[in-house]
């Protein structure tokens, strides 16, 4: 594809939850983009060994394609719970953030996360005054980093929509000991979210992990969850099936009235 070719929305997922019209948001898929080789196509991250030419070209047609109203905030993930504005002056610097979830309360400032196998949260209240990207990996989830995101947001839980967008799923995630252990001691009702694999291996389940500390911090509009990255290869880049690989984004932001 070349880049004269647009992307369009016919390209991306846009999340089906009862989201207020002045909230828009959607996640890629790897189609549309002009990235070769291992990160075809749509490859949207700067640190994975694509091309940054291409990676350039990808972000350009993302923000035309899609109309985006700026230029994402890029984060520099760390599989932390540090949470980042996307309402600051220097939003759209060259130095992303080290940061794992992007909020906003502004009108028109596009909030980000990058993912291949990781899950990709996305967050508003039901009034659309407030909107967050978050990349909860099982790490990231352990640490935190939904609680962080939904504690920044200054609203009260009950008004939280929640959207899980496309993360490897509960056949294919495979854990050691250690991980089931690390979210028993916190919570011994995440047990639910794990069944036995081969060995000593364990297939833990990131959507029924979110949903249960979505759950506990009293969250209860959940969306989305159930495309697997892992097992959708035309779709999705996918960390745990092909090693080196792209990455998706998943985007939120608000606007001033429907799309």
């Amino acid at each position: 594809m070349s880049e004269r070719d647009a992307l369009t929305w016919d390209h991306v997922i846009v999340p089906d939850w009862p989201a207020p019209a002045r909230v828009h948001a959607c996640t890629t898929t790897r189609l549309g983009g002009v990235s070769t080789g291992l990160f075809a196509s749509l490859n949207l991250a700067a640190h994975v060994g694509d091309d940054p030419a291409a990676v350039a070209a990808n972000r350009r047609r993302l923000r035309a394609g899609l109309d985006l109203p700026a230029e994402p905030l890029w984060l520099a993930q760390t599989h932390g719970c540090a949470v980042a504005t996307a309402d600051t002056p220097d939003a759209g610097s060259d130095r992303p953030p080290a940061a794992d979830a992007a909020l906003s309360r502004r009108p028109g400032q596009v909030c980000a996360v990058l993912t291949a196998d990781c899950l990709p949260v996305l967050l508003c209240d039901r009034a659309g005054s407030v909107c967050a990207a978050v990349h909860a990996g099982w790490r990231g989830l352990h640490r935190g980093v939904i609680d962080a995101a939904l504690a920044r947001l200054g609203v009260q839980p009950d008004s939280v929509l929640a959207w899980l967008g496309p993360a490897i799923g509960p056949d294919r995630f495979e854990v050691g000991p250690e991980v089931r252990a690390a979210f028993l001691a916190q919570d011994a009702g995440a047990g639910a979210a794990f069944r036995r694999g081969a060995g000593d291996r364990w297939l833990a389940d990131l959507y029924a992990l979110a949903r249960r500390r979505l759950a506990i911090a009293g969250v209860p509009r959940v969306s989305g969850g159930g495309l697997c990255t892992a097992a959708d290869p035309d779709r999705f880049f996918s960390y745990r099936r092909d090693g080196c690989t792209g990455r998706m984004a998943s985007l939120i932001w608000l606007g001033r009235s429907g799309r």
